[in-house]
């Protein structure tokens, strides 16, 4: 029997095939796209059966050619890029794609555990899985949401288990890859390491330099709750952040702080570093006017509920394990 990891050569797909292999497990199919062909490296420390691309993979799915033989799938492949604007593709790439793999987990009663993303929140302020407070603010964000709301209607009459994560803001290794759209982390650890400083946004939504927040992630914490749901068979739509919201300052601090820590200098405080200008601040962009969540915090209520009581990591511990993994 195999397990299907979808989007394995991405960022949160390779962390969780390397972490089936650290339970045993290496009779894995990779399914992705390796258009962008630098992925591969996130896989050439991992042990896996078959690599598939995804376009042939949805078709031996959807011809019988896996019907009997698979475990589970984890599937995280999806377009994450919140700036794309060709509606057709992330509809078809992320909603269609998602809903023939839930038709075939349904008649084959295989647990199906794939990704969300806390951007079915849009602007607002509360992050509670909740209808009244999801209201996308970009098509990635709807892409995701269209799929929330179909295994929602499902869920009351599901046979097998169906679990969707809404991921807030990840980071972690393996992201290297994608570029503009890495974490914060990333670009702050490449950008103290070329220039001496790091780059925030100036003032806005109400908050002062620096201090927008977000729900920052390490990918090791969604990894391990991947993992336990994945053995304890739970099914349901939960939100998967450490329930604390920081600033982006605190997280740059805490970048610049660890790639000190590797040169034996002492940690220096966000005003500090602020004074000395190591954190700069730039304009805030006009094409993200209107379409940028200035806060975000996940109601951690419903994933305790059922039961996951793992912490999570704040940015200066998950960040400081990250540097170590970036400065190798």
């Amino acid at each position: 029997m195999h397990y299907v990891v979808t989007g394995a050569a991405g960022f949160i797909g390779a962390n969780l095939v390397k972490a089936l292999n650290e339970r045993g497990v290496s009779d894995i199919i990779a399914v992705d796209n390796l258009t962008r062909a630098d992925k591969f490296l996130n896989l050439t420390d991992c042990e896996i059966a078959d690599f598939i691309d995804k376009r042939e993979f949805l078709e031996l799915i959807e011809s019988g050619h896996f019907d009997g033989s698979i475990e589970a799938i984890l599937h995280q492949g999806a377009c994450s890029d919140t700036m794309e604007t060709d509606g057709r593709y992330m509809m078809d790439n992320n909603y269609r794609y998602s809903l023939a793999l839930l038709d075939f987990c349904s008649e084959q009663d295989v647990p199906l555990l794939y990704a969300s993303s806390a951007s079915v929140y849009g602007g607002g302020s509360v992050f509670r899985e909740d209808r009244e407070f999801e209201a996308p603010l970009n098509v990635y964000g709807y892409s995701k949401f269209l799929f929330d709301q179909i295994v929602r209607r499902r869920l009351p009459e599901a046979q097998s288990q169906v679990a969707g994560f809404r991921y807030f803001n990840v980071y972690g290794p393996r992201e290297q890859h994608k570029g503009r759209m890495a974490s914060v982390a990333f670009h702050h650890f490449n950008q103290y390491r070329a220039d001496g400083k790091v780059k925030l946004f100036d003032a806005y939504g109400g908050y002062d330099s620096g201090e927008q927040r977000r729900d920052f992630v390490y990918v090791g914490d969604v990894v391990r709750a991947n993992m336990e749901f994945l053995e304890s068979r739970r099914s349901g739509i939960y939100n998967l952040g450490t329930g604390r919201a920081q600033s982006f300052n605190e997280l740059a601090a805490a970048t610049v702080n660890a790639c000190r820590a590797l040169e034996n200098q002492p940690a220096q405080s966000v005003a500090e570093l602020v004074a000395q200008g190591i954190i700069e601040y730039i304009p805030f962009p006009e094409a993200l006017k209107g379409k940028y969540q200035s806060f975000t915090e996940a109601d951690l209520a419903q994933l305790r509920r059922a039961g996951y009581k793992q912490s999570f990591a704040p940015v200066e511990e998950g960040v400081a394990e990250y540097v170590k993994w970036l400065a190798r």
